[in-house]
């Protein structure tokens, strides 16, 4: 189909582009990775069709880019400064027709748009709004963009509790139907005008004939008292016995639509590059250029730049520089709010803390997958309903995961996140776990058992850092499975904590000699283990002695 045949209802064009300059972009496919392993350059059947993961694009535009459906324009909010200004200039998405449009644009008068208050640029458009149309996003309604004015009560009345009627809905249902049957082209060109006549007034229905359309709104049988065939090859139905005909194609109906994917819009990249030189207002320009610029913003905190960026225009485009945002911490708030969201993705952090925040499980997937480079995720205190968005979620740059004290978290819940994604693609064999290059694991406080440390030694093998405190189920067999012959974390463990495990006891510490890169081993709080025990671990030690600066801390010099 040409780009000219495509109607109204198509939707924004989307489509996957690269920046050309990050760091993924730049470099040659693995070879080794199930994506490359399926290209024919490398001796695969090639039905894949996609890029080596270590050559996914970190920029903050990626996966998706959006114009206005009614203009064919980007996001043009920050060309101007009132706050109903920059709405009417942003891309919104529509979450019940999927339309991505400029509000300013659509010209519906006083009609209404619902924001989604959980996930940015998204609404219920007026149209939809105005036609009774439901979101297929739950939750996350915030606020109307234009209050209709409440009626005055009588004198005496309570407020009045709006209850549709049913119906009114039916009669909306029936009105739909009667649109779906207008679009359908006539199939006989040697139909008569008396024909032409009975299916126009077949397709509208007054209100007085609604409860008539409420009693036969199924398309009755064939041969039934309400239905009759006329010319042309249409077949045409009396509702109720009475009232006009309607009239459809003899056939089969048609199929359903499949559902549509719901989509999120991100900023396109501006379409200039960033200025090299501050305009003054005299005209001329500082004679500091930009790299000399980032490097002293390089030695302010977050407070201050987001103080720099209210300065001006310049300097706010540099300040979203991902060099000045290396971490960004949200911990301990009760709700992120879309504007949250989009300044997180704009700076492309590589540590991101979300520790003990109520982050939903939405916002959480929204965020990694625009967050390709991330590096160091905490999720510590979040519940395991948000957690689960890593499930579904690629994080191939991904070296540090934080997910302790985190609630009602079983076996169950652990392998759905360790285990490798299900097979959905043809071609794809490779089993590869979702944390095969994660090197430091934060489990403290967890119901981990023997059977999920199972799981972790076959898909996490470079674990570096591992901590299990606090975690009940933890004892002897668990570090005799650590460091059993055939465990590759037994050559890759630096830092073991296991603070608080109070079914340890002074049988296990003879197999952590069998570790010869342990450096740091907290046993601290471990009630059946006796200092004396440690000491003699201390002293003898896996190549060289260890050094107690607490009792059950045991310390090696690097």
């Amino acid at each position: 189909m040409s780009s000219s045949s495509r109607g109204p209802g198509a939707g924004a064009r989307r489509r996957r582009t690269r920046c050309r300059r990050c760091r993924a972009c730049v470099r040659t496919e693995c070879g080794d990775c199930h994506f490359c392993r399926d290209m024919k350059k490398f001796g695969g059947p090639g039905r894949m069709k996609q890029s080596c993961l270590l050559r996914q694009c970190t920029a903050p535009v990626l996966p998706h880019t959006a114009v206005c459906l009614l203009c064919g324009e980007a996001g043009k909010e920050d060309t101007v400064e009132g706050e109903e200004e920059k709405f009417g200039l942003s891309l919104m998405e529509c979450t019940i027709c999927n339309e991505i449009v400029h509000p300013g644009c659509l010209k519906m008068g006083k009609a209404e748009g619902v924001i989604n208050a959980e996930i940015p640029n998204c609404w219920e458009c007026p149209r939809c709004t105005q036609e009774g149309r439901t979101s297929k996003v739950k939750g996350g309604r915030e606020r109307h963009l234009k209050k209709k004015p409440k009626p005055p009560l009588a004198s005496g009345e309570g407020p009045a509790v709006p209850s549709p009627s049913p119906q009114r809905e039916k009669l909306e249902r029936f009105k739909r139907m009667c649109q779906l049957l207008e679009r359908v082209p006539d199939t006989s060109s040697s139909s008569s005008d008396s024909d032409s006549d009975s299916d126009s007034s077949g397709t509208s229905l007054s209100e007085d004939e609604a409860p008539g359309e409420a009693r036969n709104g199924r398309r009755p049988a064939r041969g039934s008292s309400g239905e009759k065939e006329n010319r042309g090859g249409r077949r045409a139905v009396r509702p109720g016995g009475g009232g006009p005909l309607l009239s459809w194609p003899l056939g089969p109906a048609p199929p359903p639509r499949p559902p549509q994917l719901e989509r999120h819009v991100v900023r396109p990249p501006p379409r200039s590059p960033e200025p090299d030189t501050l305009p003054l207002a005299a005209g001329s320009d500082h004679p500091l250029p930009r790299a000399a610029w980032l490097r002293v913003f390089q030695h302010l905190g977050p407070r201050e730049l987001c103080i720099c960026m209210r300065v001006c225009r310049t300097w706010s485009r540099w300040c979203y520089d991902k060099r000045l945002w290396p971490r960004m911490d949200l911990s301990r708030r009760k709700s992120l709010t879309p504007p949250m969201l989009s300044g997180v993705v704009r700076r492309q952090p590589r540590a991101l803390d979300l520790s003990w925040t109520g982050v939903s499980k939405k916002q959480l997937m929204w965020l990694l997958n625009r967050l390709q480079g991330l590096q160091e995720l905490v999720l510590s205190g979040c519940s395991w309903l948000s957690v689960s968005a890593l499930g579904s979620a690629p994080l191939p740059a991904l070296r540090l995961l934080d997910l302790r004290w985190i609630e009602d978290v079983k076996d169950s819940q652990l392998r759905e996140l360790l285990l490798p994604p299900p097979d959905t693609k043809p071609g794809q064999t490779e089993s590869r776990g979702r944390l095969q290059g994660v090197a430091e694991l934060r489990l403290a406080g967890l119901e981990l058992t023997d059977a999920s440390l199972r799981l972790l030694l076959r898909h996490a093998p470079q674990l570096s850092a591992l901590d299990l405190s606090h975690c009940a189920h933890v004892g002897d067999p668990s570090v005799h499975l650590l460091t059993a012959p055939t465990s590759p974390l037994r050559e890759t463990l630096v830092h073991l904590n296991l603070a608080g495990c109070h079914r340890l006891t002074d049988h296990c510490l003879p197999l952590f000699r069998r570790c010869p890169r342990l450096r740091r081993l907290d046993l601290r709080s471990c009630r059946q283990l006796s200092p004396e025990a440690c000491a003699r671990l201390a002293a003898a030690g896996p190549p060289g002695p260890f050094r107690c600066p607490e009792e059950k801390l045991l310390l090696k010099d690097s």
